[in-house]
């Protein structure tokens, strides 16, 4: 998944699992999620199977990174 990006899953009672996706695989389960049930996500590591029943939230990484201190800290 050379085009993969960060995922953070987040839970109904605070549980987040944070995988890797392709974006077609990220745009997938965005759609899903409004339909719930079960889904079997496949990411860098392998299957997740997911209850999307549950889901609070998707955190996408911005691809954003930062090292060091910004001018204004």
């Amino acid at each position: 998944m050379a085009d993969a990006q960060r995922v953070e899953i987040g839970f109904e009672g605070g549980q987040v699992v944070s995988a890797r996706l392709s974006d077609s695989d990220l745009a997938d389960l965005r759609k899903r999620v409004e339909k719930g049930g079960w889904y079997d996500l496949k990411t860098e590591d392998g299957m997740l199977a997911v209850y999307l029943g549950k889901v609070a939230f998707l955190r996408i990484d911005s691809g954003e990174h930062r090292v060091g201190f910004s001018p204004g800290d």
